[in-house]
């Protein structure tokens, strides 16, 4: 496992502790990008974050040691207009770093990050070292720069999600890969004759409306891990769902996605085997800590450079 070291921009929450933003019931999607700044390789870190009074967006860019962050924060009030399109500059390492933002024409659809109509990019001296959004053109002509000659890797998502039986998200395990929809849900179904009155939760793991994961007695097996097959890529699928049903109040479920190489031909979508660990063998998702050519971003050595942490708060 990988652990992210990015915590939750301080203008949107108290701090970095996941339990902070249910305060607020925002949601967050964070997409963290490893690429050359300053002579040295760091991490830039794009955040988005929306709640009933607030929509904002947060650049971070790991300074000189990895506890060291240079933000960029724009809170997109609908009486902030002007906030929409903007520039900031810091100084990593005697350079200077500008971050540009066209937010005025995106459109979010209801979601947390926009879809289209946009682009936020990261320069450095005559470089620009990241780039998101369709606005590219756009985003050259304001910035006066070129492409950097180093792309961008994204390593990791990080996203807040909120629902009471089920979870979407849609993600790509490789920046250039399809962008496949996830969906996770917990049933209850009835429990046997000898024991009336009982449930026996259940749950569901679908990737492109293909059932990928069932898991029975989740009472039971409650953490665990299965790998599945998407478009030819093993991807390891780990959950821990233990706050879901031993803990009181509002209390997240962590699922994380981690593509690694394989060496067949599997289906589209495929469970190969029972889970590896159950809830009686292991530990907390939270506890742990985990990059040529490739098969929808997985690399020829085995790994792939990204995952995707998904934290499921189950509303009542």
């Amino acid at each position: 496992m990988m652990q992210d070291p990015i915590g939750i921009p301080a203008c949107f929450s108290a701090g970095d502790d996941p339990s902070t933003v249910t305060r607020s019931g925002q949601s967050v999607f964070m997409s963290v990008y490893r690429t050359k700044i300053a002579d040295q390789c760091r991490l830039i870190t794009i955040t988005w974050c929306k709640n009933l009074l607030l929509h904002g967006l947060s650049v971070s860019v790991e300074g000189p040691n990895s506890e060291t962050q240079y933000n960029c924060k724009v809170e997109l009030k609908p009486w902030y207009f002007w906030r929409k399109q903007g520039s900031k500059r810091f100084i990593v390492d005697d350079k200077h770093i500008d971050v540009f933002w066209d937010l005025r024409n995106a459109k979010f659809s209801g979601e947390t990050e926009p879809s289209s109509d946009y682009y936020v990019a990261v320069v450095c001296g005559d470089e620009v070292v990241l780039l998101i959004g369709d606005m590219k053109k756009d985003a050259y002509r304001k910035t006066g720069c070129r492409p950097a000659l180093i792309d961008p890797i994204l390593v990791a998502r990080r996203e807040h999600v909120f629902g009471k039986k089920k979870f979407l998200t849609k993600v790509k395990f490789h920046q250039k890969g399809k962008l496949h929809e996830i969906s996770i849900e917990c049933k209850n179904r009835g429990s046997s004759t000898a024991n009336q009155g009982m449930v026996d939760p259940e749950m569901e793991i679908r990737i492109d409306g293909h059932l990928a994961i069932h898991v029975k007695h989740l009472q039971w097996k409650f953490r665990g891990n299965e790998p599945v097959y998407v478009n030819k890529v093993r991807v390891e699928v780990y959950w821990d769902v233990h706050d879901w049903l031993f803990s009181p109040g509002l209390r997240h479920a962590l699922f994380i996605f981690k593509p690694t190489q394989q060496s067949t031909s599997p289906p589209l979508i495929s469970t190969s085997s029972p889970p590896l660990s159950s809830s009686q063998s292991s530990t907390p998702l939270s506890s742990q800590t985990g990059s040529s050519r490739s098969v929808e971003g997985v690399t020829s050595g085995g790994s792939s450079e990204f995952c995707l942490f998904l934290y499921a708060w189950k509303v009542e």
